[in-house]
């Protein structure tokens, strides 16, 4: 099976830190859609220190939020011995300086806010907003960028939180492919934000897997190697770096 190719990569995964583990596995670093070495595509929008804060109850959040987490572009998991607070400043806050690594919906429920998100360590899956940032925690026990933003027309929010609940229990998509019952983050997002007459919200384009000097990254290579499939070069796709930059969203807050 695709999946007994690379069971011990996916081991690997729920056992370390996610965020650190997009890092060093070059998920964050060559991530598919434009992808440059400045990674200026998987990811924008976002002027930090601009931002409100959510505070510890997150009462600015509203159902249907999407919540992005970005780490900045310097940042390196073996040079983490500072607070992620002092890496962010030393990105001077502007958004083509922070790369968004992840995707997630946000829903507002009773005194908890969930998030369903698709991950390698869990799939799709809907559980505790603290419980995600746990997931995302730094090696020096700081945590990444959390940027919630919302769609500038959410009266849709709960229709787009029922969409989502469908993919619950579906697997990662390690492949990138559409139409494949796997979802990745960003492709999470896109399925369940439909306008009324069941159209995607957010755009699609083709995926670039390659460096700037057009050749593959050796963990794309590896990967696709794995799971016997040739890299989906230009296939259409969706990414968080895009995601967070579109024009249909608008900044509430940090976390």
């Amino acid at each position: 099976m695709l999946y007994a190719k690379i069971q011990n990569f996916i081991e690997c995964a729920k056992n370390c830190n996610f965020a650190e583990f997009c890092h060093r596995e070059g998920y964050m670093k060559h991530n598919f859609n434009f992808m440059s070495h400045n990674l200026q595509i998987f990811f924008f929008a976002f002027a930090t220190v601009l931002f409100a804060s959510c505070g510890r109850t997150s009462s600015k959040i509203q159902t249907g939020d999407l919540l992005f987490v970005g780490l900045p572009l310097d940042y390196t998991v073996e040079g983490d011995t500072a607070s992620m607070a002092d890496a962010i400043a030393s990105a001077t806050g502007s958004e083509s300086h922070v790369n968004f690594i992840h995707v997630a919906i946000l829903e507002v429920g009773g005194d908890t806010t969930w998030v369903i998100d698709a991950t390698i360590k869990r799939g799709v899956a809907r559980y505790p907003l603290d419980s995600m940032r746990e997931d995302f925690r730094l090696r020096s026990g700081g945590y990444p960028v959390f940027s919630v933003k919302r769609l500038r027309h959410n009266r849709n929010a709960e229709q787009w939180i029922a969409n989502a609940r469908k993919y619950v229990g579906q697997r990662y998509d390690m492949a990138f492919l559409p139409d494949n019952d796997e979802q990745y983050c960003s492709e999470l997002v896109w399925n369940s934000y439909l306008d009324g007459d069941g159209e995607h919200i957010f755009s699609a384009a083709p995926m670039n897997f390659k460096s700037p000097d057009g050749s593959y990254p050796p963990y794309w290579v590896w990967l696709f190697a794995q799971l016997g499939m040739p890299i989906p070069q230009g296939v259409m796709g969706t990414n968080p770096n895009d995601m967070a930059a579109d024009k249909l969203l608008q900044p509430v807050c940090t976390l």
